[in-house]
């Protein structure tokens, strides 16, 4: 049980990069109703940038799931922050699917993606957050 306060500052880190995520994703949105094409360039670029910093959060987040997956029923519910930790975490994961998503469907409207960085139709999963929602709560 010694790595559970790593876990929850990494839980707490992971929390933060995705509140970054969705204020870009935010400020994107309102780019892209303002018609501000050359702004909507920086968002993306500090999205790339902040890339690797959510893939390392992520890593740290699959490890920490393991070791905690590994404890007892008792233990894990002795450590009620990291459930609600995880659950704030997958929420804001959502929300920046989806304003992401509508964001994408902006910049395709616009013309400003290229045809080469459009997934093609058998990538496209529609459920994949509702599948995603079922396999964690089982």
């Amino acid at each position: 049980m010694n790595f559970v306060p790593q876990m929850l500052t990494d839980l707490r880190g992971l929390q933060t990069i995705c509140r970054e995520l969705l204020s870009l994703a935010e400020r994107e949105s309102q780019l892209l109703r303002s018609d501000a094409s050359g702004a909507i360039n920086e968002a993306t670029n500090t999205r790339r940038s902040l890339l690797p910093r959510l893939n390392e959060a992520l890593d740290k987040a699959r490890q920490h799931r393991v070791s905690w997956q590994g404890l007892n029923a008792a233990d894990r519910a002795a450590q009620p922050e990291v459930g609600f930790l995880v659950r704030q975490v997958q929420d804001l994961i959502m929300r920046v699917i989806l304003l992401d998503r509508d964001n994408e469907q902006g910049l395709l409207r616009r013309g400003l993606i290229p045809a080469r960085e459009i997934p093609a139709a058998q990538r496209q999963r529609p459920h994949f957050v509702a599948d995603l929602y079922r396999r964690q709560q089982s």
